[in-house]
């Protein structure tokens, strides 16, 4: 009876890693479908190639300008790093400042929202003619759009903390310092990465946007470039890597919250 009890559980078992797999392979069924129906509408000459090319010649254009690709990309890497790595320090400081602070709170917080109302098109322009052509005008332009997701996720972290724990920590003569750094902080870490998340995913974008009104390198420098000699599947191939680039970012910050943040 026990040998054909557990024979008779075998199945649920494999029902569920059935299950597993197909809403594995059910999340990119979309996207497949739409890759399909792309290159059929290509192949049936129903799009020119001068306006759609084909997903295997947008492959083909990215395997043959790899190298370059590549060269491009590492500046806007170090952009998109730099402006996010400013913005994460900046974030940190005005937040305890503005969680010490109500008048400093009211005051600042229209002013962060404001700020975000701005479309990164119109504040890119200034930037250059005021800091050049160089990466300085880039970085700044990321830093200030990854600023301001983290800062409000971290507010939002400061304020989840339970009172009874932060008059355990005062009972305990805890100064500012360690309020923040035993409880506060670690406290926020979710609520951080979910703001870093947000900041990550539009930041190479910000880098992309912000190179293409000038510079000497980066992808947008690439793309208007080729958007300039017509390559439209070189065109697909950048927005291609970007766009990969931007979910690994997202992958790595999410595996990095995993290490940090405990259940």
């Amino acid at each position: 009876m026990k040998k054909s009890a557990s024979i008779n559980k075998k199945p649920s078992y494999n029902k569920t890693a059935d299950n597993r797999s197909s809403h594995r392979y059910s999340k990119y069924s979309l996207v497949i479908a739409i890759v399909v129906m792309w290159q059929g509408a290509c192949s049936l000459g129903l799009v020119p190639d001068f306006l759609l090319p084909s997903p295997v010649q947008v492959i083909r254009a990215f395997i043959n300008d790899f190298a370059l690709l590549a060269h491009h990309a590492q500046y806007t890497l170090l952009v998109c790093f730099t402006g996010v790595f400013i913005g994460i320090v900046a974030a940190f400081i005005l937040s305890i400042a503005m969680d010490n602070s109500r008048y400093l709170f009211t005051a600042v917080y229209p002013v962060l929202v404001i700020t975000q109302t701005v479309p990164t098109v119109a504040l890119a322009p200034l930037l250059v003619i005021w800091f050049g052509y160089g990466m300085a005008p880039k970085i700044l332009l990321v830093a200030m759009m990854a600023f301001f997701p983290i800062t409000i996720a971290l507010l939002d972290g400061y304020r989840s903390v339970d009172n009874d724990e932060i008059q355990l920590l005062k009972v305990m003569n805890a100064n500012k310092v360690q309020m923040y750094q035993h409880l506060k902080i670690p406290a926020s870490m979710g609520y951080f990465f979910a703001g870093l998340k947000v900041s990550f995913s539009y930041a190479l974008i910000t880098a992309v946007v912000a190179e293409w009104l000038g510079g000497f390198y980066g992808l947008g420098v690439y793309m208007t470039r080729v958007k300039k000699a017509y390559a439209i599947d070189k065109m697909f191939a950048v927005i291609l890597l970007v766009t990969c680039l931007s979910l690994l970012l997202v992958g790595l910050v999410k595996l990095v919250e995993k290490k940090v943040v405990k259940p």
